[in-house]
């Protein structure tokens, strides 16, 4: 470490302004004002929030957890129930959206397996082809041909009609 350097050597240039006094017979209002904003606005502010995080520390609320209660199901409303139909409708729209993203990951996980497999992934993604294919069938019988202006009646009308149509091709079958 140098030593200090000598002031005798390297004298400083005078200077061509005075030097301020630090002490003048007005105070400053400069610093009276910065001490009233900070007593008067930013600690209050800053309690209030330390107050407000350490409340929300205790219980962690995250947003994209939000759970909804079952509702019945639009076979159980009355029929000039319109509240009841339209929770019911909501439920159903939940449900296509969480059948959605279940076949969505189901086919990214098939995928994967056939990005990592190769050419031999028909053999070793067996479990993964099964599962998709059940996925997939499933939501098909479900939701297919529902058309632009889907809702839970028009899903409930095609199941009607696929009971029926089960039902009749189980007669014909014993018929014969």
């Amino acid at each position: 470490m140098p030593d200090p350097y000598d002031k005798d050597v390297y004298p400083e240039p005078p200077r061509r302004t005075p030097a301020p006094s630090p002490q003048t017979s007005l105070p400053n209002p400069v610093t009276y004002l910065t001490k009233a904003f900070d007593l008067l606005v930013d600690r209050p502010v800053t309690l209030v929030r330390d107050f407000i995080e350490r409340q929300h520390a205790k219980k962690r609320y995250y947003y994209y957890h939000r759970e909804y209660r079952r509702v019945p199901d639009i076979t159980e409303c009355k029929e000039k129930d319109v509240l009841c139909m339209f929770e019911a409708e909501m439920q159903w729209r939940r449900d296509y959206l969480v059948d959605q993203q279940i076949v969505s990951i189901i086919q990214e996980r098939l995928k994967a397996c056939q990005q990592r497999e190769g050419e031999s992934y028909q053999q070793n993604c067996a479990k993964e082809l099964d599962q998709f294919a059940q996925v997939a069938k499933a939501y098909q019988d479900r939701y297919n041909d529902l058309g632009a202006y889907y809702s839970a009646r028009k899903c409930l009308a095609k199941q009607k009609q696929r009971m029926l149509a089960e039902r009749k091709a189980t007669k014909g079958a014993a018929a014969a």
